[in-house]
């Protein structure tokens, strides 16, 4: 059965009301009553043994002190009877029930000496009242005693007072729980429904909420916790769709690189299976078929060294390589490719001149430099130059090519990006994937890199690796 929240609150506070003014009132009321019987008792036990204390010394027959106790007791509403050891009533005298009124267990206690003290009684008499009777014990034997009577109506009604003013107090305290208990709940209703409201928003996908948290309670904190859970989620949204636009960016990049190297292939294949292409044509046929497969390996493997690098599984063994050595290797086995463009390579470093790198890694990213230096260079010069200082060797690979334009500079370490001239010549423009993959490297090497062009002059690539600590 589901109960709302506004009278779970009501019936638990109205239960707890309930329970301590009853509480509460039970044991006040007993207070009270104890407290004015106590008083009462202690009040005729006070009486009595005065009486008594008369009675030892007061000449015996005359009656005149107890006459005179009398009136004193009668203006405190109380009154007083003398009995002896038989219980026969000596003062005053009466036409009727010439015998004290008490138990056979309250006369064996008088007998024995003790008081008997009855706080409430209502059977032997006709009203309400309280009693005490003290023995007189002359020798160790009962002689007779004294019984006072005082009746307690107007205490009782006092106590009924009491009892009535606390029932008043309880519906009074109810009304104002349950007006309480509206005001508030209406607030927590409100600051629960927006929470409920904000959880819809967001199980629907819209991560732009912001829930309210003025009251510094569990409620707030919740609230606000609440928010900096939006927030993040909305983050996690974005970085989510925008790894997806990466991903089908991708996978496109990826099958228009691949596309063209396959269609090339598969043509070239299709025609010299039916014979389509002369004898004299095979040979080149084939080395255009076999350049084609090479590209489609350099592709897969650039790709493999991306994701190893994303993902921290490339390892690099570092070591102290001399620059030149390294530069002459680049040289070595990019010359033939700069020569069909009419480029050449010049090398400028010193002998002794070391950067503290892994060496395939270091290659690897001098190679895909020069290779773009050598794809937007056409009858120019390719320079590599090294150079030192305390902290970090210092690389240059600068070219005299057609440059870059300045707002395409930082778009270049992107994979597949491709030049605007891409479009209408594929000649030049495009970087491919190798330039990103050199970024990842450099960093890799605590390094940094750092590229500058300008349209028609050339382009300055400016690598430094910091030094073995």
């Amino acid at each position: 059965m589901k109960i709302k929240y506004f009278y779970q609150l009501l019936i638990s506070h109205v239960s707890i009301l309930i329970l301590a003014f009853l509480l509460l009132s039970l044991l006040f009321s007993q207070f009270v009553e104890s407290y004015i019987f106590e008083n009462k008792v202690g009040e005729l036990n006070s009486y009595g043994e005065q009486i008594l204390t008369d009675l030892t010394v007061r000449i015996e027959g005359n009656e005149e002190f107890l006459t005179e106790y009398s009136q004193l007791l009668e203006a405190r509403n109380i009154k007083y009877i003398l009995f002896d050891n038989k219980g026969r009533v000596l003062y005053p005298e009466l036409k009727s029930d010439l015998m004290i009124q008490l138990t056979s267990d309250e006369w064996a206690a008088i007998s024995k000496g003790n008081r008997i003290s009855v706080k409430h009684d209502i059977k032997r008499f006709d009203q309400e009242v309280t009693l005490v009777a003290l023995p007189y014990m002359q020798g160790g034997r009962l002689v007779g005693g004294v019984l006072l009577l005082s009746p307690i109506t107007g205490a009782m009604e006092m106590v009924s007072q009491l009892n009535r003013f606390l029932l008043y107090t309880i519906v009074i305290s109810l009304s104002a729980t349950i007006l309480l208990s509206l005001v508030l709940s209406k607030n927590l209703i409100k600051r629960i429904t927006d929470l409920r409201n904000a959880a819809s928003m967001i199980s629907s996908g819209n991560y732009d909420v912001n829930v309210p948290y003025t009251y510094v309670d569990e409620i707030g904190e919740l609230a606000q916790d609440f928010n900096e859970m939006a927030a993040k989620l909305k983050k996690s949204d974005e970085e989510i769709k925008r790894l997806e636009n990466r991903r089908r960016k991708f996978i496109a990049d990826v099958s228009h690189e691949l596309r063209t190297p396959l269609t090339t292939i598969s043509g070239l294949a299709e025609g010299i299976k039916n014979g389509l292409i002369p004898d004299e044509e095979k040979s080149k046929g084939m080395v255009l078929i076999d350049r084609e497969a090479k590209r489609l390996i350099r592709l897969v493997n650039e790709n493999l060294d991306y994701e190893k690098i994303r993902s921290n599984q490339l390892q690099l063994n570092k070591l102290d390589i001399h620059l030149l050595e390294a530069f002459e290797i680049v040289k070595e086995q990019l010359e033939i490719q700069a020569e069909e463009k009419g480029n050449v390579i010049y090398i400028e470093a010193e002998d002794d001149i070391t950067v503290h790198a892994d060496y395939d890694r270091l290659i690897q990213i001098l190679v895909n430099i020069v290779k773009n230096s050598i794809q937007f260079t056409e009858k120019g010069a390719i320079f590599l130059r090294g150079k030192e200082s305390l902290s970090e060797t210092i690389m240059e690979i600068e070219d005299t090519g057609v440059g870059i334009d300045p707002r395409e500079i930082e778009s270049i370490w992107l994979r597949f990006y491709k030049a605007d001239l891409s479009r209408t010549n594929h000649s030049f423009g495009e970087f491919g994937i190798g330039l990103s993959i050199v970024k990842q490297l450099v960093q890799l090497h605590n390094g940094a890199i750092a590229v500058s062009s300008e349209k028609g002059t050339g382009t300055k690539f400016i690598i430094r690796i910091p030094k073995e600590i």
